[in-house]
């Protein structure tokens, strides 16, 4: 082990970052897509490359209209916008990446309220929804208008909802009058793993933002899909949000490299990612590894190791992972990780 090991260690000398599948580099394809990308003012509506962007992702869902965004952040929050009012109520999973990871932002930019539902992995059941939507309104209490759903989930460990389950979700939606929103950070993961179409979810949902950055590999970007209605209150609050780009033709080029390539092979990552969770299981200074369904591995550490420690003594390696909080340590995979790096990984991870 420790020969076979050196033997690895001197063949790759490059860093493995499986903090995040953001960590990604344009390939060259990619690179040539964005430098011989025709651009315009898209604050005007006048970059072509943009438009075409917008146009690709609304017809891949089967939905009215889109809009190019600097962040997934902001187009989550831009959705909540348009949805709500200050003093509104939302509903979302206690882990939700809107509620956990968006720096308060439906608080801060829309003055409403999140009622977090305690859901499994990130996700909550129709009949949760009925129970914490249910009441008469009334002057004590905050009006109810949006569910979001994350899917996959991140700090679920990249689980992918149950698309029946989900139906149901909106039919109560409906019932109580509420939006529904999804925040597709991960969806094309979802969609590879569960043999799912980006139209399913264009007829189930009012508004979704999916992301162009993490899993596809696009440098920068995300697309807020909805009515044209939605789109055009969308596009005056990206302005007031700050989000208005000139020449983003450059990168909604690469956005468009990324939907046309980079899709079915994310199976790749998936496969990577269950072979890094079945070797953890076999350490035995693991405790417990969650479930894995794509691209995402969260695992605990023993009582006896600090997890801290472990990421340190990981980095020390050249291999670096990140804490989620609660104990959870995480790994993700990605385009930029090869089979010659999940190779010394698994080396390193026998031997740690």
């Amino acid at each position: 082990m420790v020969r076979q090991l050196e033997c690895i260690k001197h063949k790759i000398k490059m860093r493995i970052d499986l903090i995040s599948d953001t960590v990604t580099r344009p390939s060259k394809g990619m690179l040539d897509a964005m430098m011989n990308a025709k651009v315009g003012d898209d604050v005007f509506k006048a970059d072509p490359t943009v438009n075409a962007l917008q146009e690709k992702v609304a017809k891949l869902f089967g939905m009215e209209d889109a809009l190019f965004f600097p962040s997934g952040t902001m187009a989550n929050q831009a959705a909540i916008k348009l949805h709500t009012h200050p003093g509104d109520r939302i509903f979302c999973d206690k882990w939700a990446h809107v509620y956990n990871f968006e720096g308060g932002g439906a608080a801060f930019n829309s003055g409403v309220t999140s009622h977090l539902i305690d859901g499994e992995r990130g996700m909550f059941t129709a009949s949760q929804l009925a129970a914490a939507a249910s009441g008469r309104a009334d002057i004590h209490a905050p009006y109810n208008r949006l569910v979001c759903i994350e899917n996959t989930t991140n700090k679920g460990g990249g689980a992918c909802w149950d698309f029946e389950e989900l139906k149901k979700i909106q039919k109560v939606s409906k019932e109580n009058d509420l939006a529904f929103h999804l925040d597709g950070a991960r969806l094309f993961n979802a969609l590879v793993a569960k043999n799912e179409t980006p139209q399913q979810y264009g007829e189930l949902f009012d508004t979704i933002s999916i992301c162009l950055s993490k899993g596809l590999g696009a440098p920068i970007g995300s697309v807020l899909i909805g009515t044209k209605e939605h789109i055009a209150k969308a596009l005056r609050i990206r302005k007031i949000f700050g989000g208005a780009m000139r020449q983003a033709g450059f990168l909604a080029a690469a956005a468009i490299y990324a939907l046309d390539n980079n899709i079915e092979r994310l199976a790749d990552d998936h496969a990577r990612a269950k072979k890094i969770g079945t070797v953890l299981e076999s350490c035995s200074y693991v405790k417990k590894v969650e479930p894995i369904e794509t691209n995402i591995v969260i695992f605990y550490v023993s009582d006896t190791i600090d997890p801290a420690d472990f990421i340190t003594k990981m980095e020390s390696k050249e291999i670096l992972l990140i804490s989620m909080g609660e104990g959870k340590l995480r790994m993700v995979s990605h385009l930029d990780f090869t089979q010659e790096m999940l190779d010394k990984l698994i080396l390193e991870l026998k031997a740690f």
